[in-house]
């Protein structure tokens, strides 16, 4: 057994992840402007950097930040909500993403082992959604252990509910 770390090992091991503080606005409202544009949802993103400063301080609200030095090279995000069947807390996870040029190198994986060493004292599912054609996220969960199930997700915008919210 050598003690040398492989590339991606090496890399990983550069990463240092924890929870964002307000101070972080700055560099979790950038990403998730990153994310957006990838998904070609850019105009569905309304928050701003004052505006994160007030979410970060929410105690329902976790975003973990990676980074490499000072550096912000990916975060993952969720709520923590009450779920209704079981009484219990969940985490739904909102975003996980690493920056272009820190992928590949275990960053993705140090997100969610941080994410799930939130969860694991009081045993929190934790759930996501992704968009049925992105497989490299499908097999990136799997290789996690997650179970992946076939769910059609609806929103409900205000302007498509607004004449029934009126009774009309």
């Amino acid at each position: 057994m050598s003690d040398t770390l492989t590339p991606e090992h090496a890399a990983a091991a550069t990463i240092a992840v924890r929870r964002a503080t307000p101070a972080d606005a700055a560099d979790v409202a950038a990403m998730v402007r990153e994310i957006a544009d990838l998904e070609d949802q850019a105009a569905s993103v309304h928050v701003d950097d004052a505006q994160w400063r007030g979410v970060l301080e929410r105690p329902d609200v976790i975003v973990l930040l990676a980074e490499r030095g000072s550096t912000a090279v990916g975060y993952v995000s969720a709520v923590r909500q009450l779920h209704l069947w079981t009484g219990g807390d969940v985490l739904n996870l909102d975003d996980l993403y690493v920056r272009p040029g820190h992928r590949d190198a275990g960053v993705g994986r140090q997100l969610m082992a941080a994410l799930a060493g939130l969860a694991a004292p009081e045993q929190l599912l934790i759930r996501w959604g992704m968009e049925a054609d992105n497989v490299d996220a499908q097999r990136f969960y799997r290789r996690l252990g997650a179970m992946l199930r076939p769910k059609v997700l609806a929103a409900w915008e205000p302007s498509a509910y607004a004449d029934v919210a009126a009774g009309r």
